[in-house]
């Protein structure tokens, strides 16, 4: 049997984080009298923290010193990582289980690939944590997707090629940092706007599991 890694993202693919994101950024925007609604957060996806500060400090004409938006992001954090304690395996998105349960029986390697800082202890409070077999978080790389530092890191840690591996994001920028590592991408979403992965899914429920084997066997 041939040896793949499949190298997961965590927030929307995995899990749904984006929402206690929104959640603590909108509570801050309110304490600074800035209106915030989901589309104004949709410009903070994937977008690095102290960004995202601005982005609504902009929005609100608010003049801030250093000390203040560290405060701020602190603070930030702080609320999300609340949310984040609160967490437990009705968060897993459906039927992400079945298909590490798969590729597990299947013997292929397992790895997430996640720009988030807090990727192992959101695996631990929704009980994943043992499926992988190597993980690549942001603390361990220091280039945001679309590089693929994250992916190539992630191959490297179980010895595998980068034309060996399989990646499942829902991000653009996700997909892009496959394609440039030269991966097979799976964009899990919509597909008019992954439109750059070589196979789509709007979620793991409508994967197939021959399409899994598919995966494992092609050289």
């Amino acid at each position: 049997m041939s040896h793949k890694a499949f190298i997961f993202d965590l927030d929307g693919v995995i899990v749904d984080t984006a929402k206690y994101h929104f959640l603590a950024w909108k509570n801050l925007a309110e304490q600074l009298h800035i209106p915030f609604t989901h589309d104004d957060n949709e410009q903070l996806k994937g977008v690095s923290r102290v960004r995202s500060l601005e982005i609504i400090l902009q929005k609100g004409n608010i003049q801030a010193t250093d000390e203040q938006k560290n405060q701020w992001m602190h603070q930030k954090n702080d609320e999300y990582l609340q949310y984040i304690y609160q967490m437990d395996a009705s968060e897993i998105l459906p039927d992400v289980v079945k298909v590490l349960d798969y590729l597990q029986a299947k013997q292929q390697k397992i790895v997430l690939g996640s720009a988030s800082k807090n990727a192992r202890l959101i695996l631990e409070k929704v009980n994943l944590l043992p499926y992988f077999d190597a993980i690549i978080d942001g603390n361990e790389v220091s280039k945001a997707k679309p590089d693929p530092e994250v992916f190539l890191k992630g191959a490297e840690k179980v010895d595998c090629l980068p034309q060996h591996c399989i990646v499942f994001e829902d991000a653009i920028a996700g997909i892009e940092a496959a394609n440039a590592a030269k991966m097979t991408s799976i964009g899990i979403g919509d597909a008019s706007i992954l439109n750059e992965a070589q196979h789509v899914f709007p979620n793991f429920t409508h994967m197939p599991l021959h399409f899994i084997d598919e995966l494992i066997t092609k050289n």
